[in-house]
């Protein structure tokens, strides 16, 4: 019997995870079925139950049920605790569910393949939400010298370092009281999906290295468009992060690492 993977969202319809995973199986000679699901908003935990009593082996989890996922787990990894969510769960032979997160591991990869420097590097982490949460331990682990979470809401921000901050490296404020100089920033707002901009300054952008935006369009996203006209020497958008993700989640199931290159630029050329 093929093992059966599935992702799930509400909306999924744009979900590009099929055509990844199905090319990360071609490519390592894997067998498995993996299809794209509609769950309702009340529905996540009726269809995990359903899906995984039919033999479903694995399943990826997108907005807005990721909490949901974290809470489904009965065995969590340490960077899904970190995250406080779970967008890859595995049914496990003994009844069990593990839950993990890989969207902070799609993001570091991609840096580093980017040939992006994090090492004893100053990060700027615009936003607070669950994509921010997801990435900050992976960075952690590449010895930054500082990361900052900067955030419209400034209480927030200030949870989410307090929660990271044993390193005394991770530091939370508003946008307003936002200063010095990053060599990395990484804008995990969803500003750029109606065109609009985190609200700091052009000094902060210009003091950058590389500029990163977790959203990809099929040309430059608001902030990264703002970045090239400030002579921001590195931008790069999330294309590279989702499908860094997607072949860790792969790796997670089926203990074999895809290669990323290939299906990236298939991706590319297809947006």
């Amino acid at each position: 019997m093929v093992d059966k993977y599935v992702v799930i969202g509400n909306p999924i319809a744009q979900s590009k995870s099929p055509f990844i995973h199905q090319q990360f199986a071609k490519q390592t000679q894997q067998s498995l079925d993996y299809q794209k699901q509609l769950v309702e908003l009340d529905g996540f935990e009726r269809f995990v139950t359903t899906f995984k009593a039919a033999g479903g082996r694995g399943c990826n989890v997108t907005m807005p049920f990721k909490e949901q996922a974290y809470a489904a787990a009965t065995q969590l990894s340490p960077r899904a605790k970190a995250a406080g969510a779970v967008n890859t769960l595995t049914f496990n032979d003994d009844g069990t569910i593990s839950g993990d997160n890989t969207d902070g591991q799609g993001l570091v990869g991609d840096l580093l393949r980017n040939k992006v420097t994090l090492k004893n590097a100053r990060i700027l982490v615009l936003g607070a939400g669950g994509a921010a949460r997801g990435c900050i331990l992976p960075l952690l682990e590449q010895q930054p010298t500082k990361i900052v979470i900067a955030n419209r809401t400034a209480s927030k921000a200030d949870a989410l370092a307090t929660q990271f901050n044993e390193s005394g490296k991770v530091d939370g404020c508003g946008f307003e009281q936002l200063s010095g100089e990053f060599d990395v920033i990484i804008n995990s707002t969803s500003t750029s999906l109606s065109g609009e901009l985190p609200a700091i300054s052009d000094d902060i952008v210009l003091s950058a290295t590389c500029c990163y935006d977790m959203v990809y369009k099929n040309e430059p996203t608001a902030f990264l468009a703002w970045a090239n006209k400030l002579g921001v020497a590195h931008t790069i958008d999330g294309l590279g992060m989702l499908v860094g993700q997607a072949a860790e989640s792969f790796r997670v199931w089926r203990d074999v690492m895809p290669k990323i290159d290939d299906v990236l630029a298939q991706m590319r050329k297809g947006l």
